[in-house]
């Protein structure tokens, strides 16, 4: 009887231990409850998969869909994926000791302002593509809650807390009072493991706690997806239903390309964080270098690279709230200013505007004419009015 009972035990066990490993095995590709379980839930990986979780698909499918949000052309397989989801923003610092960081290769678009003390944070918009893992994952600022407030109703906001000091510059209260809490904002202080997990050896040097948050974006997107927001809202009403998308064109033909542009940009006075924009004449896109280094995504082991370069002239002051060494900052990102934007191997002198926290900053030429972007990554480059980009 004894025997029988230990055999019956072993047999449990050895089932519950199969079960488990299958559960988390899958965890990268989306687990945080049973969504990744829903063969519906995401397409099947196509050949040449990677190790950073990321989601592949055909990539001999004709390139005939553009992109929402950027316009670049991806197959028909891929506009299905993407059309049950809604935009992510997920916050990325860009301290020393965060690089190589994870996954902003492949934003669709790319917003960076500095967060304090002269050190810059990137707002990463993911629609059209899977990043898989991403990160560092870091705390929320007011000017990024605007910038993210673009992209529709609800729009996805991943972030490790945030600014909360009573005043102008407190992002949790403002997300509060949005109506996002515990809805669109995917604040790790409310989510947790294992949609979110700490990684001390992924950048490959030893790194204070602080940079070693990470997630992926189908794990974001299947918490969304459990919380009623998937391509529609509760209501039913889509996510782009008022939104504003940009104009695009093609690519100058090779022989109307420059040989050479380079775009310096400072943000404040500390060279770790200037940033230089290198044009690469053969496929029309800017290498990006960090701290007089190339700038690497750790996921592809890829130089980051945009299409669009724009520089946006904003207003920058101090929040005066009482935070340590005063370091809560603003940035004046609504009403119109100067920008400057650069593709082709061209610079472009215009201004932004932009109504209000919901409306999209719209870009146009010094003779009122929208700009049309280049289809692919638009990185923009949020300045103080006297900051310093020269271009040569």
């Amino acid at each position: 009887m004894n025997k029988k009972i230990l055999l019956f035990a072993v047999i449990a066990f050895l089932a519950a231990t199969g079960v488990s490993y299958y559960l988390f095995s899958n965890a990268g590709a989306g687990f945080a409850g049973l969504g990744a379980m829903n063969p519906a839930a995401q397409p099947t990986p196509a050949a040449g998969n990677n190790d950073y979780q990321a989601l592949t698909f055909d990539p001999n499918q004709p390139k005939t869909q553009p992109c929402p949000l950027n316009g670049a052309m991806y197959g028909k397989d891929e506009e299905a994926w993407w059309q049950k989801h809604r935009p992510l923003g997920v916050m990325i610092e860009n301290s020393v000791d965060a690089r190589p960081q994870s996954g902003i290769n492949a934003a669709d678009i790319t917003y960076e302002a500095v967060a304090e003390g002269g050190i810059t944070r990137t707002l990463n918009v993911y629609y059209c593509q899977d990043a898989g893992i991403i990160g560092p994952v870091r705390s929320a600022r007011t000017y990024f809650v605007d910038f993210i407030s673009e992209y529709g109703d609800h729009p996805l906001y991943a972030h490790v807390g945030g600014a909360n000091t009573p005043g102008p510059a407190d992002a949790l209260g403002q997300i509060d009072s949005y109506g996002w809490t515990g809805y669109n904002d995917l604040n790790q202080f409310s989510i947790g493991f294992p949609t979110y997990w700490r990684d001390e050896t992924r950048q490959g040097h030893p790194v204070a706690t602080e940079h070693t948050m990470y997630s992926t974006t189908t794990k974001l997107w299947t918490v969304a997806q459990q919380r009623g927001l998937t391509n529609v809202d509760k209501s039913g009403k889509s996510w782009d239903a008022d939104f504003t998308p940009y104009e695009f064109k093609d690519d100058a033909p090779l022989a109307d390309r420059p040989d050479n542009q380079t775009i310096h940009v400072d943000f404040w006075d500390g060279a770790e964080y200037a940033v230089d924009w290198k044009y690469d004449k053969q496929n029309n896109d800017y290498l990006r270098y960090n701290g007089g280094q190339p700038h690497i995504d750790r996921n592809t082991h890829k130089q980051l690279t945009a299409k669009d370069i724009v520089i946006l002239y904003m207003q920058e002051s101090h929040a005066n709230d009482g935070y340590t060494n005063n370091e809560h900052l603003l940035y004046g990102d609504k009403g119109s200013g100067d920008a400057t934007i650069f593709m082709d191997g061209t610079e472009t002198k215009g201004m932004w505007k932009k109504a209000d926290r919901t409306s999209r900053t719209m870009l146009y030429d010094n003779n009122g004419n929208e700009i049309k972007f280049n289809r692919g990554h638009i990185w923009f480059e949020i300045e103080p009015l006297d900051g310093e980009v020269t271009v040569k």
